[in-house]
């Protein structure tokens, strides 16, 4: 059994409590602008080009079967060409291409994260599954959790909800300690003109986990300049936690890292976004908002 894997960051500090290794999985069923991870949206292997650490060597363009290295494009690489072999990421010095999805077989990627069992065990941290959305891979996420559960390590995932709740209760509810779920607009049709999709699976998904393990999940709003961050949305999305009567909320404040990224594997877009990071002490003015669910860190 493989899965196609994005990163795996080693000692992490967020993404749940302790230190843990979040595996990033490659693939998403959701398009947001603002994506921090947007090298990660397609389920497919794609070659990352940073144009800072070229030397103009040309071993890359040596190497790629297609010929879609040209050392005078900016870009560097034609992607209608690309196939996301990889051979012209391992021929560079530099670094200055990377292949973006690797495959993992199980029990190779299982080696990996029980590696830092100790720090898990003193720490009080874990393994968190992330993205991408790691419910697009769910029958390697479950068998990978299920390796977990045995070793009896901490586990956790980060979820944008848009998933088949049958399966996801039937393969991996019992086999998380912690859900991660955010929650991005309160309006289906608000959603459905930024993400593409509207939000109704996603409520619906949120409803009935918090049903049967309330005190496991942490609901998070990021707050995203021109979309979500206006007092509508953001008193809307409290209105509906409260009736939902979720205990515990997160604010993920904006940060522009995914602009880079996106360059990096030839994303553009037409949507504005702010070149600053979002300042922690902006989040204060929409707590008002969430009166009667307890904030934490997540």
């Amino acid at each position: 059994m493989r899965a196609l894997v994005g990163n795996i960051s080693r000692y992490a500090l967020h993404d749940g409590p302790g230190i843990r290794t979040t595996v990033f999985f490659k693939g998403c069923t959701l398009h947001c602008p603002w994506c921090h991870n947007p090298e990660l949206i397609y389920l497919e292997p794609e070659v990352a080009f940073y144009a800072e650490r070229c030397i103009s060597c040309g071993d890359c363009q040596k190497v790629c079967p297609e010929e879609a290295i040209g050392m005078q494009d900016e870009n560097r690489i034609d992607r209608k060409r690309c196939t996301g072999c990889g051979l012209c990421a391992k021929s560079c010095p530099a670094a200055a291409l990377v292949i973006i999805g690797i495959e993992y077989e199980l029990e190779e990627l299982v080696e990996i994260l029980l590696r830092d069992r100790l720090f898990y065990k003193t720490s009080g941290g874990g393994v968190t599954l992330s993205g991408g959305e790691p419910t697009g891979q769910l029958e390697f996420a479950a068998s990978l959790l299920s390796r977990l559960h045995g070793e009896k390590i901490h586990t956790c995932i980060e979820t944008n909800g848009l998933f088949s709740y049958e399966k996801f209760a039937s393969t991996c509810f019992d086999l998380l300690d912690l859900i991660l779920f955010d929650l991005k607009f309160a309006d289906s049709s608000q959603h459905q003109g930024v993400l593409g999709t509207g939000n109704k699976i996603i409520q619906e998904n949120l409803s009935r986990l918090l049903k049967s393990r309330p005190q496991d999940v942490i609901v998070r709003i990021p707050i995203i300049p021109g979309y979500t961050a206006t007092r509508e949305n953001i008193s809307r999305i409290g209105d509906y936690l409260r009736k939902l009567k979720v205990q515990y909320y997160s604010l993920l404040p904006y940060h522009p890292y995914g602009i880079a990224k996106a360059a990096s594997v030839a994303m553009t877009s037409d949507r504005a976004l702010p070149k600053q990071a979002m300042d922690q002490s902006e989040l204060v003015q929409w707590e008002e908002f969430f009166h009667g669910i307890e904030r934490v860190a997540a």
